[in-house]
């Protein structure tokens, strides 16, 4: 694994080596180009409102709500008819008018 590492590090710094020695005119513009698009950033805003690093500052309360209230235990229970929990789940008949 250490050989093959070694084997792609000299290929990229050969292929880097190449691209500088050759082009030095590329390194420049390229330069060039971070520098003069780094002055298009926008500006910071400063915060509005409160400072978040401020200890002082007024928050909103907190509030507690349990992520296991509604829990309801579904341990096994012996089996109930079927037929009566069908007929309670099922929509209530039309009427034919």
């Amino acid at each position: 694994m250490f050989t093959q590492f070694g084997a792609k590090l000299a290929a990229v710094r050969s292929v880097a080596a190449g691209v500088f020695r050759s082009r030095p005119a590329v390194l420049a513009a390229v330069s060039l180009g971070t520098l003069t698009l780094g002055g298009c950033l926008p500006t910071t805003v400063p915060l509005v409102g409160a400072d978040p690093a401020d200890p002082s500052a007024r928050v909103a309360g907190v509030g507690y709500r349990s992520t296991v209230a509604p829990y309801s235990s579904l341990r096994p229970v012996a089996p109930a008819p079927w037929r009566e929990q069908n007929d309670r789940a099922a929509p209530a008949p039309k009427s034919d008018r």
